[in-house]
């Protein structure tokens, strides 16, 4: 049985993971699969980025840079009705 603490993880990773396809999306990548060019990065790779895996901080900021956005602008699209944090 899964404890609180892994359901929100996987609650904030789901949504990091939409908010990652909500912002490929709104910058002219329709596919999953020319981004994952731009980034270098195979395409199951950056596939699994968009179905809530786990991922470090520094392809985070990878992303950033190629859709041309700020850390700050990325997080301020999430929102998360149980969290502490908000945007």
């Amino acid at each position: 049985m899964k404890d609180s603490t892994q359901t929100n993880n996987m609650e904030e990773l789901n949504a990091i993971a939409l908010r990652l396809k909500e912002l490929r999306k709104a910058k002219g990548y329709s596919n999953y699969e020319h981004i994952a060019y731009a980034l270098e990065m195979s395409r199951s790779a950056y596939w699994r980025l968009e179905t809530g895996a786990n991922f470090e901080l520094k392809t985070l900021i990878k992303i950033c840079r190629v859709l041309e956005i700020s850390l700050e602008e990325f997080f301020k699209g999430i929102d998360l009705p149980n969290s502490k944090i908000k945007s």
